[in-house]
């Protein structure tokens, strides 16, 4: 009972004077540590090197199941717990998914250790998934309604810290497994088991610090503006009224083409870059290298997401589709058979990853200028079906593409640009989809304007 009082929102609304910008770092506690799912790619080679008792090892294919079933998770989970988050309020949230993103981590060691591959499936893909969609709303909702001002900047502030989870998870997974490999313990299980205390821990940082606003709470000395035109709406949509209107089909195939293409590279990202310059990158180097993305990542989050408070969130999705087609198409012919220069091609796969990231930070923003602030992080929640989506398509796509080089035994680095046209192709689309977004009409507003805080739990 006293648990429940304590994670109940009632017991989150902030006291007088409190300062908003106290709230930032509990949404980096929660987003820096699920976003170890982007660091996943370091543990791809020793999971291939595993053999089962009967001598069996796992494919490319099966591995990548992990990763994207964590994803799909992710977004139906976000989806399916949108509302309840706006009524339950952060604090219980970011606990669930803080028990959740620990437990996956355990159940998935436990499947490692014993070599059955659907224990890792339900831990750190189904578990750990629910604990990845939780984890990533959460944080968002709850710092718009800070940051009514400068919604982008809010969203680019707490999606930043995803962006930035292989930063420490891929350096955390690669010295611990090579500690206990050194040790002569089984290397993936006991960095597993680790690692799920570790996160756990840091997460409840973010539980214990996280605070709303009161009702009707507004920045000091900031006015609403009396009317807004053009991209921004001044009106709210309920939640199940915007997955009617052509504005939320638009929004989401723009945020599935653009997970698809940049999920690609990190899913395959530790691989990608020994196998582009194979004998010059290690396995360690290719780890810094992940760290690297995921400092890009995490810098576009923050950086491209305030920008589109100054340019508009249409604008910066047409910059992401247009020159990522480009940088796509260039980045396999910096390998070692072409223009042989691994920093090129770290620096065309950071932009793009800023831009991936930037894609990520920037949509809350979006929709909350067509929908309005009441329901937005449930109808954030619905959009990211479409990472769910992007998060199958795109290692599939991956995946499926290496695996047909390797069976006519052919070198994998020939199949990566392949690979990476089609991933500009689908940017192209993505253009235009883009271009499709128009203001909300009038028929889908409420008819009432509710208050912008949080609903009361009830």
């Amino acid at each position: 009972m006293a648990v429940h009082s304590f994670l109940d929102r009632s017991r989150t609304v902030s006291a007088p004077g409190f300062s908003r910008w106290l709230v930032p770092p509990a949404a980096l506690a929660i987003h820096l540590s699920i976003g170890q799912v982007y660091a996943f790619s370091v543990f791809k080679n020793p999971l291939l090197a595993q053999h089962g008792a009967d001598g069996l090892q796992w494919n490319l294919k099966q591995i990548g199941y992990i990763f994207f079933i964590a994803i799909a998770v992710l977004g139906l989970s976000a989806a399916l717990f949108g509302k309840w988050l706006e009524k339950a309020g952060p604090r219980k949230a970011m606990f669930v998914s803080a028990c959740c993103f620990g437990l996956g981590f355990e159940i998935a060691a436990m499947g490692a250790s014993t070599h059955q591959l659907w224990l890792i499936y339900l831990g750190y893909g189904v578990i750990g998934g629910i604990g990845l969609g939780l984890g990533y709303i959460s944080p968002v909702s709850t710092l718009i309604k800070w940051f009514p001002d400068r919604p982008g900047l809010a969203t680019g502030m707490a999606i930043m810290g995803f962006g930035g989870g292989a930063m420490i998870g891929s350096p955390l997974g690669t010295h611990l497994m090579a500690f206990y490999k050194a040790g002569g313990h089984a290397a993936i299980p006991a960095a597993w088991v680790t690692m799920g205390i570790l996160y756990f821990i840091f997460m409840m940082f973010g539980v214990f610090t996280v605070r709303v606003p009161p009702q009707d709470w507004k920045p000091e000395g900031w006015t609403p503006p009396a009317r807004q035109s053009g991209m921004i709406s001044s009106h709210n949509v309920e939640v199940n009224t915007a997955m009617r209107t052509p504005q939320f089909f638009f929004l989401w195939l723009v945020l599935a083409l653009n997970v698809t293409a940049g999920i690609g590279i990190l899913e395959q990202a530790s691989p990608m870059i020994q196998d582009l310059f194979h004998g010059q990158v290690t396995a360690a180097t290719a780890a810094g290298f992940v760290g690297v993305l995921s400092l890009f990542n995490m810098g576009g989050r923050f950086v491209w997401a305030s920008c589109s408070d100054f340019i508009g969130r249409k604008a910066t999705y047409m910059i992401f589709f247009a020159a990522g087609a480009v940088l796509y198409f260039l980045l396999p012919y910096t390998g070692t058979r072409h223009m042989d220069s691994v920093a090129l091609f770290v620096l065309i796969a950071g932009l793009l990853l800023s831009m991936y990231g930037g894609g990520f930070a920037t949509i809350p923003a979006y929709l909350r200028d067509m929908y309005g602030p009441y329901n937005v992080s449930a109808i954030h929640g619905r959009l990211l079906t479409a990472w769910s989506v992007a998060g199958i398509v795109g290692p599939l796509i991956v995946n499926g593409i290496l695996d047909h080089y390797i069976a006519m035994h052919m070198p994998r680095e020939q199949a990566y640009p392949l690979i990476l046209q089609i991933m500009a192709g689908l940017l192209v689309i993505g253009f235009f989809a883009n271009l499709l977004v128009r203001p909300v009409a009038e028929r889908f507003w409420m008819k009432e304007q509710p208050s912008t805080a949080m609903p009361a739990a009830h």
